[in-house]
């Protein structure tokens, strides 16, 4: 397993701010579900990390909610396999919270052709109410 968790080229997470527990999984595996901890919870602290700079760190608390990012794996059979799902899952959450703001569009008017093809559409829809009445 890697010591860090890379989230993007300048957010790395020291293994040291993860926190991992195990413990038993339903579903799939027969006799090994009952003896083997294959399911994995990965818990983040954001509130705590020093691996976010502080604008990052107050956009993904903003984003988040909640100072913790806790995720479960257990579609796996193995553990390791859960481990490696967990981390993808919580580098792609990191990088949703962590990811800049879209640009704003700037408002346009609508064309010229446009409007007159909206106006043309009502004024039909119009003349086939009109003529229905006049039945």
């Amino acid at each position: 397993m890697p010591a860090t968790l890379v989230v993007n080229d300048s957010v790395v997470i020291p293994d040291a701010e993860l926190v991992w527990r195990f413990s038993r999984s339903s579903g799939p595996g027969g006799q090994g579900v009952n003896t083997t901890d294959s399911r994995v919870e990965l818990t983040f602290d954001v509130a705590s990390s020093t691996a976010l700079p502080p604008a990052l760190k107050a956009r993904a608390l903003e984003r988040l909610g909640s100072p913790t990012i806790t995720i479960a794996a257990s579609e796996h059979r193995s553990q390791l396999r859960n481990r490696e799902a967990a981390q993808q899952r919580l580098a792609q959450r990191i990088r949703e919270a962590i990811a800049p703001p879209p640009k704003r569009r700037r408002p346009t008017k609508p064309t010229r052709g446009s409007v007159e093809r909206r106006l043309a559409g009502k004024k039909q829809r119009s003349e086939v109410k009109r003529l229905r009445r006049d039945l």
